[in-house]
């Protein structure tokens, strides 16, 4: 991954910059709360199965009905994972996580905006769809739908006619990195619930016992089990998951059991460069210093050790570290090719949640090249939304239905047809491909709250159904935006 290295006059920024600059007014007038509202209703145009009769998003109907049949168990509800009619167990319980996260650390921001209880909405309709995709201690499913085919046809999900297999992990068949992050989203979860629904918080922390204890007894990466998946969500590894359910299982309990597994396990993860659906140490790190932080750094453990790497990625986000991460001309964190904006949210709720921390515990981050305070953090995660939400070289808010100019051609079905409640026609596999794939016109459906993949590194972005890498909206780039969209509100 390219790195832009400190060294230059940025480095020379000081707190006191950053003070000054949080006292100035916002000069283009970022609407934070309808940010935010828009972003929990994009939850609800991704919903699959029988919808419910409070359903906002009214150009969607009900699909899928039939999931887990082949299995003889009720695999229905869920989030479509991107802009196709997939559900990938692997990256649907990563969006949980940091749902749950953003909830559990934004609640009282989520409030003021009267947002909180959508969220709780949307973690459910997840962790509903993973209870039963967990139907016995050592067997999960993990995605329904063939990759492949499915992306073959451009079909409704209120139509679709292609197959939908039940893939499951088992004994025979493990894959601990899907199941450590399946229990890092129960874990997660159950303390969103725990002060709303105390009884499904207990049945949240249940599963999340369970399947960590199958992750650690059955090694292996999930594909191995699950081939279908690797084409879209392999796995390069299940230590980080293994870290992250441990974290999420000792703040959800405060069992010691926990503490002593990141204790005794080796390393810490080191030194990361991204935070995503496939690398979670950053989150484990995040959420160990928050322990560091909070015992002064009295304790003999590998706290500081976890502080000091979560520390690193945030001082080079903050273009304060020793190998800083790479901007666009127009300040967007970049990180990689393919959906960029899916690493920015997930950097932007770290610097957002540590600025809490820090905040919380009343002491700076020592970066290399400086001192940073918890409204410097907060500062720098703002100017993330701002770029995100229309404040670029383009002028264009990469949320979809946020200002006027933003993307009419995001890469997705649902929305790129024209909806079963306006025509209800069936829309064939083939039909879709021709009729509104391949069609110049904008999406008949607006898809309110999504987030493109965004902008190139060179702040350029090409408004087209057919340019996937950059136009595909997917949901685990919109759960760490909730946190971050309310953190800054």
């Amino acid at each position: 991954m390219s790195q832009l290295r400190s060294g230059s006059s940025q480095c020379l920024w000081t707190s006191t910059l950053f003070i000054v600059l949080l006292s100035m007014p916002m000069t283009h007038g970022t609407n934070y709360g309808e940010a935010l509202t828009k972003s929990l209703l994009y939850f609800e145009a991704q919903r699959s199965g029988k919808l419910p009769s409070n359903q906002r998003v009214n150009w969607r109907g009900d699909s899928a009905l039939r999931d887990g049949s082949d299995a003889h168990v009720d695999l229905t509800g869920g989030y479509y994972d991107a802009g196709d009619n997939m559900k990938f167990g692997f990256s649907l319980a990563f969006t949980t996580t940091m749902l749950a996260w953003s909830s559990v650390e934004m609640e009282s921001e989520l409030k003021t905006y009267k947002e909180h209880e959508n969220v709780l909405a949307a973690i459910k309709w997840a962790t509903d769809y993973l209870i039963n995709a967990h139907p016995e201690p050592n067997v999960l499913y993990g995605q329904v739908g063939d990759g492949y085919s499915d992306h073959a046809c451009w079909m409704r999900p209120e139509d679709m006619t292609t197959p939908r297999p039940s893939y499951r992990i088992d004994v025979q068949h493990p894959g601990a990195d899907l199941a450590g992050e399946t229990a890092a989203a129960m874990a997660a979860a159950s303390l969103a619930f725990a002060q709303y629904d105390a009884a499904y918080s207990e049945k949240l922390i249940g599963h999340a016992k369970d399947l960590f204890e199958f992750a650690k007894a059955y090694p292996g990466v999930y594909q191995s089990s699950i081939p279908n998946a690797g084409g879209f969500y392999a796995s390069s590894g299940y230590q980080d998951e293994l870290f992250w359910a441990a974290a999420w299982l000792h703040r959800a309990t405060d069992d010691q059991t926990y503490l002593d597994y990141l204790n005794e396990e080796y390393g810490t993860g080191g030194q990361r460069t991204i935070f995503a659906w496939d690398d979670k140490f950053v989150g484990a790190q995040v959420l160990m210093a928050k322990l560091a932080l909070e015992r002064g750094g009295e304790t003999g453990d590998k706290l500081q050790d976890f502080k000091n790497m979560a520390e690193y990625f945030i001082c080079n986000c903050v273009q304060m570290g020793s190998n800083n991460v790479k901007k666009t001309p127009g300040g967007l964190l970049w990180f990689l090719p393919w959906n960029n904006l899916q690493y920015t949210t997930t950097a932007s709720f770290v610097l957002a949640a540590y600025s809490k921390y820090l905040k919380a515990a009343n002491t700076p981050i020592n970066c290399p090249s400086g001192t940073f305070q918890a409204a410097d953090l907060l500062y720098h995660a703002r100017t993330q939304v701002d770029y995100i939400l229309g404040s670029n070289p383009t002028s264009m808010s990469y949320m979809v239905g946020f200002g006027t100019n933003y993307p009419k051609s995001p890469h997705h079905r649902a929305a790129s047809i024209v909806s079963i409640k306006q025509n209800s026609t069936a829309v064939t596999c083939n039909d879709g491909m021709n009729k509104w794939y391949n069609n110049p016109a904008p999406n008949p459906n607006v898809l309110t709250g999504a987030l493109v993949g965004g902008p190139d590194e060179n702040d350029a972005y090409g408004d087209a159904r057919t340019n996937f890498q950059q136009s595909e909206p997917v949901i685990v780039t919109v759960a760490p935006f909730v946190g971050v969209l309310a953190a800054v509100a």
